[in-house]
């Protein structure tokens, strides 16, 4: 016998053709700032063996009877159509209210998994659910489409009901998608903050600037940085309203600034490419700077390294009509980017940032130290201050304050901290004074041994000598030591866990090409010993064990020889 559909049974969803108009619309609506969509691809396991088992005509009834009870899932909250021989689409709009995108998806997968009663038969059918999200991963229904679909399949690959395009956890797809709620609202909710982070004289340690950093105060996720939301609003068109509540209430705060008294600081503030392309961007910073009385070289617009890679025309005229007025220009995250140097030639920038990803890794990373120094020496030959942005530790701001760079901005100064605290700071002027306290020029001695007992017997037999001593257990110390103090000699171990002491002498030769290097090692290896040698990477090649009137008189000689290699000074004591 036939199995038959109910009498009263609505008529089954149309199946999902190329370029739906439905789908489209909503797509189209969620990629302009409105209601985000979530894209669910339904794919039913096994389900041939229905049509080979019990008859093709049992599974198209099947088939039918499961749209109608998605359809009833969906109780008007989306749309559901037929898609391939046993799979089905649902587009759902996720309005203020809505369960999470991963809820929704679960109670399809439910409706799949209940019994299914096509008579004679009960079936028990299963399902993978695919998820994609507009705009949070396309704003094309085709991609979107494509994303669900690869998403499915990842899920069946991954033996799990359901799988976000992308293989995102479910909490963060959730964040994404209130994210995407909530942004569009953020300025007229009065969500936003602004923090700022103080930017130190190399010099003195005395505050010369701030930087002024967003914040959104989300409703439901807490406190967050840009980096967390700004793709959203990017990819909503909200970035540029954004930007531009930024610029105008970082003005009035060094308005409020200028006011107490502190008139000798710059602002920097951030702006997006978007807004750079804004024909009359310039305009109104310019008219801002105006209004509220700020000389506009005490404004620093910081632009990302990858504005300047498309090299657009309204992007360059901008920035020249800026900086004609007396805006300082900021290139930020300098050396991530994909702009060329030859950007640095047309573009009028004043200042290079350098990225804090380079300034994780000094003193001992070799190639990030390497280019922090040729940053900085690059950005003076074309008449840039250079800032280093990310310093966290006395051994970096050490090498940096020996590598010559101008401003340090970092945790070492401060955290990103309210108006409130931060006109606190101003008053202070000097952030860490002792940091930058003139050292008295002790003859001193550096020794690195990973051998605990021969590194105190190296201390004492030196400490008679009056040499101011400070003493590595490891290569890694040695960086930070070497970063912090000013050493003429330095005694290394050759055999070493983390790396030999002509290696490390090697990359201290580089760095601090004015030290005396020694190694002392009671492991010779002539090849090597004679190569670090000729490439002046060592000045000489003491042996283990050793005599300890002849290895003092070693270091004597080390000394005199650092003494005649300087320069004479006319204000040098005799």
């Amino acid at each position: 016998m036939m199995p038959m559909l109910p009498p009263d049974a609505a008529p089954a969803p149309v199946r999902l053709g190329a370029g739906n108009p439905d789908l489209q619309a909503l797509v189209t609506q969620a990629a302009a700032g409105g209601t985000p969509v979530m894209l669910v691809h339904l794919d039913l396991d096994h389900f041939a063996s229905v049509n080979e088992n019990m008859s093709v005509a049992v599974g198209d009834l099947a088939l039918d009877l499961l749209a109608r009870q998605l359809e009833a899932a969906l109780a008007g909250r989306g749309r559901l159509w037929r898609h391939g021989s046993d799979e089905f689409i649902a587009a759902i709009p996720l309005r203020p209210g809505m369960p999470p995108p991963e809820s929704l998806a679960q109670e399809l997968l439910d409706q799949v998994e209940s019994p299914l009663s096509v008579l004679p038969y009960t079936l028990f059918l299963s399902a993978k659910a695919g998820i994609s999200l507009c705009p949070t991963h396309a704003s094309d229904a085709d991609e979107l489409l494509r994303m669900a679909e690869i998403a499915a399949r990842q899920a069946s690959h991954d033996d799990e009901r359901l799988q976000f395009y992308g293989g995102q956890s479910l909490q963060n797809v959730h964040n994404e998608s209130v994210i995407a709620r909530q942004i569009v609202d953020a300025i007229p909710n009065g969500e936003l903050r602004l923090r700022f982070q103080p930017e130190i004289s190399a010099r003195d340690g005395r505050v010369v600037g701030m930087e002024a950093l967003l914040r959104w105060q989300s409703p439901t996720l807490g406190l967050m940085v840009p980096e967390r939301f700004m793709p959203t609003a990017e990819r909503l068109g909200v970035i540029v309203q954004i930007g531009a509540w930024v610029l105008e209430n970082a003005i009035a705060q060094l308005r409020l600034w200028r006011d107490a008294g502190f008139d000798d600081l710059f602002l920097a503030v951030n702006v997006s490419t978007l807004q750079l392309l804004r024909p009359a961007f310039a305009d109104e910073v310019l008219a801002l700077l105006r209004q509220s009385a700020i000389p506009p070289e005490s404004l620093v617009l910081e632009i990302n390294e990858s504005a300047l890679a498309a090299n657009l025309n309204p992007v360059y005229e901008g920035l020249a009509t800026l900086r004609r007025e007396g805006v300082v220009l900021a290139l930020d995250n300098f050396g991530t980017g994909d702009s060329s140097l030859s950007a640095l030639v047309r573009y009028p920038v004043d200042m290079l940032k350098i990225d804090r990803s380079f300034i994780r890794s000094a003193p001992a990373g070799e190639r990030e130290t390497a280019i922090v120094r040729a940053i900085i020496a690059m950005g003076h030959q074309l008449n840039m201050k250079v800032i280093a942005n990310g310093v966290e530790s006395e051994a970096q701001l050490g090498y940096l304050r020996r590598s010559d760079c101008d401003v340090f901005q970092g945790y070492l100064f401060g955290e990103p901290m309210p108006p409130e605290s931060a006109g606190m700071a101003l008053r202070r002027r000097y952030l860490r004074p002792e940091l930058f306290a003139t050292a008295k020029h002790d003859l001193t001695l550096l020794l690195v041994d990973d051998e605990e007992n021969v590194l105190r017997s190296l201390v004492r037999l030196f400490r008679r000598d009056g040499y101011r001593i400070l003493a590595a257990g490891n290569v890694r110390d040695a960086f930070d030591l070497l970063a912090t103090n000013d050493v003429q000699v330095i005694l290394s171990d050759q055999r070493m866990q983390d790396m030999s002491g002509t290696e490390f002498l090697g990359r201290v030769k580089m760095l601090y090409p004015d030290t005396v290097r020694m190694v002392l090692s009671g492991y010779t290896d002539l090849a090597t010993v004679t190569d670090a040698i000729n490439r002046g990477a060592i000045y000489r090649f003491l042996t283990k064990p050793w005599n300890d009137d002849e290895l003092r008189e070693h270091i004597r000689q080390a000394f005199r020889t650092h003494a005649e290699r300087q320069p004479v000074r006319g204000d040098a004591v005799g």
